[in-house]
């Protein structure tokens, strides 16, 4: 949908420069942006990438034409159009690219792993310092600041696809030894208390009604709320899944998290996938911000 949207603002641009109802300079700046928000729509390249890309774009005209140029012009005040653009756009992408990347992020769930914490639909930010302030981009850390604890909801770049965001919850640490044998988690040789609040129904993928037991956790200082049902994990060879299943225990390599949906029986997770490694990480979840379909849950804090 996204695409098509972008290739007809696209011919949309177009014919207004036919038409001459468009300047060059602003049809120029329109495509790159448009191009990029194509590439980005199809996982071409990061979002942040694209960011990143733009505000060097409209950097390095801005400084170019006022070491080169200005000076040379009568009226040093009329900038061409492609500078005009490119000076009134470079503060604004500058703003954006730095809450983004230092600040925070919003981030929207896709999916129904993280329920009942998060249902797919909220808009949450992520607190993007929690973990370290890092490299846009290359994604390293260049100042630490804290280390992500069990229990936490964090976003990181999906192992296998990094163009990919993920949001789980934090399960091991690392070097922590974890068992998960009939749907309980033994995390060093403790196993974790579950109580039972009750049922909990929800419709899940393809319109089907689903009903799951809800249980309360606690993993080390937070308490929070899981799903459990009847169903049976079906993991390729060798993946912690199965590991999981043959009873054997795992330990968190260092550097690496184990990462698991509050959805347990409905999550693509570390029993999939593997572990996340720190370089991975992009920041904490803490906040709900919009949710069209339930504005009850607006203004919640993520546990």
């Amino acid at each position: 949908m996204i695409v098509y949207l972008v290739l007809g603002l696209m011919l949309f641009c177009l014919i207004l420069l036919i038409q001459r109802k468009l300047t060059v300079g602003l049809f120029l700046f329109s495509v790159a942006g448009l191009l990029g928000l194509l590439l980005t729509a199809t996982s071409i390249i990061p979002f942040a990438l694209f960011m990143l890309l733009m505000l060097v774009l409209t950097g390095v005209i801005w400084l170019v034409d006022s070491l080169f140029f200005k000076a040379k012009r009568e009226n040093a005040g009329e900038y061409p159009e492609v500078v005009e653009y490119a000076r009134s756009f470079f503060p604004v992408i500058l703003v954006v690219f730095f809450v983004r990347s230092f600040i925070v992020e919003p981030f929207k769930i896709p999916s129904g792993s993280m329920m009942p914490t998060l249902l797919a639909g909220d808009f949450i930010l992520v607190n993007k310092f929690h973990y370290g302030l890092r490299v846009p981009v290359l994604n390293n850390t260049f100042i630490e600041v804290n280390h992500p604890k069990r229990g936490d909801v964090f976003v990181f770049h999906y192992p296998p696809d990094p163009s990919i965001d993920y949001i789980k919850r934090v399960v091991g640490l690392p070097g922590d030894k974890i068992r998960y044998q009939n749907k309980r988690l033994t995390i060093n040789g403790q196993l974790l208390e579950l109580n039972e609040v009750g049922q909990y129904n929800y419709v899940s993928a393809g319109l089907n009604m689903v009903t799951a037991t809800q249980y309360r956790e606690k993993l080390g200082e937070v308490s929070h709320e899981i799903l459990n049902n009847d169903w049976v994990g079906n993991y390729e060879h060798d993946s912690i899944g199965a590991k999981f299943a043959n009873d054997e225990e795992i330990t968190v390599p260092a550097g690496h998290y184990l990462a698991m949906g509050d959805n347990r029986d409905n999550s693509s997770d570390s029993r999939v996938w593997g572990f996340v490694p720190e370089h991975n990480l992009v920041g904490k979840a803490f906040f709900i911000w919009m949710n069209f379909d339930q504005g009850s849950r607006i203004g919640k804090s993520v546990q």
